[in-house]
């Protein structure tokens, strides 16, 4: 039957499996809400625009599944605009629906009144696009999500004029069958294949886009070495005697690249932010596997490019090698040593911290999915936190943006009911977003919340010290973040022994609602 757009529009989300929404209302959007209780939506209320567009990153990287935020004109959508931003670097599916004015160049003045709504959002997100009609909302729905299927996943902007969502339209049509992603067969590896037959040092890199739960077979079946970037950890699980790990950032990592005879990378953009150098160091052919032909065609100058998702891939390189003699030019002896000078080299470089992650990750349950912030503690533990899984562990990679781990937990949370789920933020950038505690503890999720508090900016400090530099505006007076966590109606609790910090993050999984856990460098 027909109703105003705006109802419209939650029905046909929730046609397309669409759950839940994250965001907030205001007069511009409240006909995007009209229609969401009755379309079967659960919708969760963020304090701030970003904590909600953080919140759909989270349930995203949880589920797989697109998050969805309906945000408001002009303020509401600038808000959101980080977590567009941080969706974009890390290739996360998100739908965001604002609402817009329906007339900007000859009226001035307008409550919220942006000068152009649609290019601001553009600039952040894969696309930005008015629908000016009903048909052209549900055109540009249908095709985000065809595209998060098929094209590398990455935030979309469809807003919708208040006129427009006020009018009556007819339902949105039918979910079309499922769009089909390109897929890897056999001809296609046949170069790869040829290039592993010969190799005797064949090396392996697996970014976040390498999806397959067939890694350590395919490595073991060829006798491969590999690297794993941020995103792609736990894709080989643990022990692996060929593993080098997360660890591209080490310098020595790149004279290890140097020695392969043959590089396959994998749903990596090989990135600054994945090796922090320029070059990956090789010397050999490289092999490029990804969905985004600009990486294809970027300055690593690949021999062999395929474009293709990570998961067909493996799944074909998989039965073409079963069987094959493995290539032997690797050692175990010779990883176990770089892995363990690599661990040393991190605690040199962040003192103090390791211990406490080694006791942190024997009282994290291993199913746990974790979101961090950009803190000195999570900087640590992506190099040396080995993870059993892979896609257990949220990083603000990229964007690199202060303020995210809290909202996206609550969002992994909301997506991971009965499962565990874990927040890890420093003093500084919980300042971001500490407000959405509030819709943790509305929520009741049995969520830990581990609040690394050294007390200043203590990388951007080195940083300056570095570079010859007097520390300046990297101390800021923090509250007491105990009595504000309980003031939100948490728990909160300050161990002073690694014992006592696993046995409040045990308790805190099984908890009625968030417990904050303030750890301090004096804990040890």
């Amino acid at each position: 039957m027909k109703r105003p757009l705006g109802a419209q529009i939650s029905h046909m989300l929730r046609d397309r499996g669409v759950e839940v929404i994250f965001g907030i209302p205001g007069v511009h959007n409240q006909e995007m809400y009209r229609g969401i209780e009755e379309a079967g939506i659960t919708h969760v209320l963020a304090r701030h625009e970003q904590g909600a567009g953080f919140m759909a990153d989270g349930y995203a990287r949880a589920t797989g599944q697109p998050g969805v935020a309906y945000v408001i004109t002009g303020p509401g959508l600038c808000n959101i605009m980080t977590p567009m931003g941080q969706g974009y670097s890390d290739s996360v599916p998100m739908l965001v629906i604002s609402s817009c004015l329906d007339e900007v160049a000859a009226a001035r003045g307008q409550l919220h009144q942006m000068k152009d709504q649609e290019a601001a959002a553009a600039a952040v997100c894969d696309w930005s696009h008015t629908a000016g009609s009903a048909q052209a909302a549900y055109g540009l729905i249908e095709r985000a999500f065809d595209e998060f299927e098929l094209n590398r996943p990455r935030p979309k902007h469809i807003q919708v004029p208040i006129a427009q969502l006020e009018a009556e339209a007819d339902p949105a049509p039918p979910p079309n069958q499922p769009a089909l992603r390109t897929k890897a067969l056999d001809p296609d590896i046949a170069p790869v294949l040829s290039l592993l037959n010969t190799a005797k040092r064949p090396l392996f890199i697996l970014g976040g886009g390498a999806r397959s739960n067939l890694w350590r077979q395919i490595l073991s079946q060829v006798g491969g070495a590999c690297f794993t970037t941020y995103a792609g950890r736990g894709l080989v699980g643990t022990g692996y005697a060929l593993d080098f790990g997360a660890t591209l950032a080490r310098p020595g990592s790149a004279e290890i690249v140097a020695s392969a005879d043959l590089v396959v990378a994998v749903g990596t953009e090989l990135a600054e932010v994945d090796m922090w150098r320029a070059d990956l160091g090789h010397n050999a052919p490289l092999v490029r596997v990804d969905l985004d032909a600009e990486v294809l065609g970027d300055a690593h100058r690949a021999l062999v490019k395929l474009q293709a998702d990570g998961e067909s891939f493996a799944r074909t390189l998989w039965a073409a090698t079963e069987g094959a003699d493995p290539a032997t030019g690797w050692s175990h002896e010779e990883v176990a040593e770089a892995r363990t000078r690599w661990r040393a080299e991190v605690d040199a470089l962040r003192p103090g911290i390791l211990p406490i992650l080694d006791a942190l990750r024997a009282a994290i349950p291993p199913e746990t999915m974790i979101y961090s912030d950009m803190t000195q503690f999570a900087y640590v533990a992506k190099e040396v936190w080995e993870m059993s899984s892979p896609y257990h562990w949220h990083h603000p990679t990229g964007f690199g943006t202060l303020g995210y781990a809290l909202p996206a937990g609550i969002g992994g949370a909301v997506a991971r009911r009965g499962k565990p789920t874990a927040v890890i933020a420093g003093d500084y950038g919980f300042h971001y977003t500490m407000q959405e505690l509030g819709v943790a503890v509305e929520l009741g999720l049995p969520l830990p919340i581990i609040l690394w508090d050294n007390g200043k900016l203590k990388e951007i400090e080195d940083s300056m010290v570095r570079a010859q530099i007097a520390p300046n505006a990297v101390i800021a007076r923090n509250p007491d973040f105990c009595k504000l966590a309980e003031a939100f109606g948490a728990a909160a609790a300050v161990p002073s022994t690694l014992e006592e910090l696993q046995h409040t993050v045990r308790g805190a999984f099984d908890a009625s609602g968030p417990t904050l856990i303030h750890v301090t460098p004096e804990i040890l």
